[in-house]
Parts: C-alpha cells; structure tokens; sequence
C-alpha cells in the first residue's frame, strides 16, 4: 500500500474520501445516515492504485458494496479495476486492511441487492434507469 494513491475524480467523492482519511475514519465512515467505506483498486490500464468511497452493508464477515454508478449504462472505472485485478484494499472506520473481490450472481446476488437496498433505498430506483444489471460485490478479508 506503500504506491500513492489517486482519489476518485468526483469533487464530493474526494472530499469525503479526504475526509475519512484524515480523520482515521471518524469522519466520513457514517455518510448521510449510512455506512461508508474506501475502496482501493489497481487500474486496469494506469496500474495506478485508486480509490473511492462507497455505501456498504455487512454479509458475515464480508462487506459488501454495489457498483451502481447512479444508474448509468455502463460500470464504474472502480468495477472495471476489480474485475481485472480483484485484490483490493479497504478502510472500513479506522481498519485498513487487504480483501479479494468477488462478484456475486443469482439468488446470492438478489439476497444481497435486497439487504443493501433496505441501506440505500435508491438503489432500486438506480436499478430502472439502466439495462444492465448492476454488480453487487462481495469483499472478503484477505
């Protein structure tokens, strides 16, 4: 983790993910009412380490974050990343720590889309808006 780091692009996303670093996680882990995490991808074609903040919900010992990108046609650059290269970092609070990706399907998936819509309700709404499927993934500790 020692490469540095490209915060994501999107001036609110930055902010909150400078907040969160800064702050060891104390500010930006609860984000508008629900829970917050930095992910940490390799880029696909850059090899530059990237991050982005990202609603989360709980699944065992595993976190889970969906790529919604607000209900755009296409995936988020960070759901590219780790498709190509599924070891990843995360910063959940003050807990920095390795994970591997692994995207989820069928009854696992619509399970864990319902969980992390009771989280974000919009997602749902996001989910209309586009003919894609969008990715729900599963973070396992590495």
């Amino acid at each position: 983790m020692s490469q540095q780091i490209h915060d994501s692009p999107t001036d609110w996303v930055n902010e909150h993910t400078r907040q969160y670093v800064e702050s060891g996680g104390a500010d930006g882990h609860d984000w508008n009412g629900v829970p917050a995490l930095l992910l940490t991808t390799t880029g696909r074609k850059s090899g530059f380490r990237r991050r982005t903040a990202l609603i989360y919900g709980v699944d065992d010992a595993a976190y889970v974050v969906v790529a919604s990108k607000g209900g755009a046609p296409d995936h988020p650059a960070w759901f590219l990343n780790l498709q190509a290269n599924p070891d990843v970092d995360l910063q959940v609070g003050a807990d920095v720590f390795a994970a591997r990706a692994r995207v989820t399907t069928g009854d696992e998936r619509d399970r864990l889309w319902q969980a992390l819509a009771q989280i974000w309700p919009a997602y749902d709404e996001y989910a209309t808006k586009t003919d894609r499927q969008i990715p729900v993934v599963v973070l396992d500790r590495a």
